[in-house]
């Protein structure tokens, strides 16, 4: 299937996302800071990222910035998911190029659906 990054600090939360991906036939690579995130996808080049927005070093929209400014990565659709979930957050991650947002809590089943429907646009 496809290789996904998974960008976020909450360890627990880490885990129970890779266990749900890889079941479904994905690889997983994981990063608990916005730097880590920035340097494996540069490095792997994944088919799709799961971002946090509050994370150690760069803040999610701060990675989401860069992924989205850097030609060989622009076109990797990322699927903000996190605990902010204000109006103006929502919009700014889908106007600073986020393909979904999801608020935390979540449900998995639903991200899967997600990241299915997106895997299968690009």
């Amino acid at each position: 299937m496809a290789n996904i990054l998974i960008a976020d600090d909450d360890p627990i939360l880490v885990e129970i996302l890779k266990f749900r991906l890889e079941g479904a036939g994905h690889s997983v690579t994981v990063a608990s800071d916005g730097e880590q995130a920035l340097e494996a996808a540069r490095a792997n080049l994944p088919a799709l990222v799961v971002l946090d927005s509050m994370m150690p070093i760069i803040s999610g929209p701060d990675v989401l910035a860069e992924l989205k400014a850097d030609p060989a990565l622009r076109d990797i659709p990322v699927v903000m998911l996190t605990a902010r979930d204000s109006e103006a957050d929502i919009v700014a991650g889908l106007k600073g190029g986020a393909a979904e947002y999801l608020t935390k809590p979540f449900i998995p089943q639903e991200l899967l659906v997600r990241i299915s429907g997106l895997l299968g646009r690009s």
